[in-house]
């Protein structure tokens, strides 16, 4: 068994790569903890993660929990780089052991963190005051999630751009960069417009849509599609397309920088008109 997320995750890898540690790991003893982090070594020194128990591994939005008996909580992050690969124990591991950040062992398998830029324990009081996890919006792949609400919260930031208010993990916890852009598409929304300018309808469209494009592909693993067409060259409808034919109209896919963080943003002016 061997499965590891792809560079610049968003929620429905991290979805995925959660289910997949909990299949291995969950009630799993671990036998031995490595990590090349002193902060997490100094954790591990006055309370040994050896000899505890995986009781489940979890995701929220792009953050990822691993629990173990004792109230100890491995909270990670993986942004644009890090990944998580699982082996069977005395497997070849595909990376070098140079960018390992932590491994968790047990009888059977070993999970991986490689190249994980945050990483860190944490107990039940702990992780609910975390800066970060506590401002973490309703996430799109729970079971709980509730359209009408993440509605509501996206229209609560009317002065956002809606390309730049899907990407706010306060708002709603899990999209990227690739489902901004096409949840737009889907929705019919450029993504340029002001969020103050959507109708309740279109609001929640983009939250049903954000919705069914997650958990199609965070259930559904392989090479990420949106279009429903089985197809491998046709599987976006606009993400990294820029200057090839709308699938829908055939006009031109355009692109541009969004937001602070210069995010690019595909759209296809004719089906997602500034109006």
């Amino acid at each position: 068994m061997n499965s590891r997320t792809t560079t610049m995750p968003e929620g429905d890898t991290i979805f995925r790569a959660a289910w997949t540690l909990n299949l291995a790991l969950a009630g799993k003893t671990v036998t031995r903890f490595e990590t090349e982090l002193a902060h997490l070594a100094r954790v591990d020194d006055d309370a040994p993660v050896a000899g505890r128990t995986v009781e489940k591994v979890e995701s929220r939005g792009k953050w990822m929990r691993m629990y173990f008996s004792g109230d100890l909580i491995l909270l990670t992050h993986m942004l644009m780089s890090g990944s998580w690969h699982i082996y069977r124990e005395g497997e070849p591991w595909r990376l070098p052991r140079g960018r390992m950040r932590a491994a968790v062992h047990t009888a059977d398998y070993v999970a991986v963190a490689f190249d994980v830029p945050i990483a860190e324990f944490h107990t039940a009081a702990s992780i609910e005051r975390h800066r970060s996890v506590e401002r973490l919006g309703p996430d799109v792949l729970a079971a709980e999630f509730d359209e009408a609400d993440a509605a509501r919260r996206l229209c609560g930031n009317p002065a956002l751009e809606v390309g730049e208010a899907l990407l706010r993990q306060s708002i709603v916890a899990g999209l990227g960069n690739v489902f901004k852009s096409e949840v737009c598409f889907a929705s019919g929304v450029n993504p340029f417009r002001r969020v103050e300018s959507l109708t309740e309808h279109e609001a929640r469209e983009l939250m049903r849509q954000a919705r069914r494009m997650l958990y199609a592909n965070a259930t559904n693993p392989g090479m990420r599609r949106t279009t429903g067409r089985s197809d491998p060259t046709a599987r976006l409808w606009v993400y990294e397309r820029s200057g090839e034919a709308c699938r829908r109209c055939g006009q031109p896919v355009v692109a541009r920088k969004q937001g602070a963080e210069a995010r690019v943003t595909f759209w296809c002016p004719a089906c997602q008109p500034m109006v």
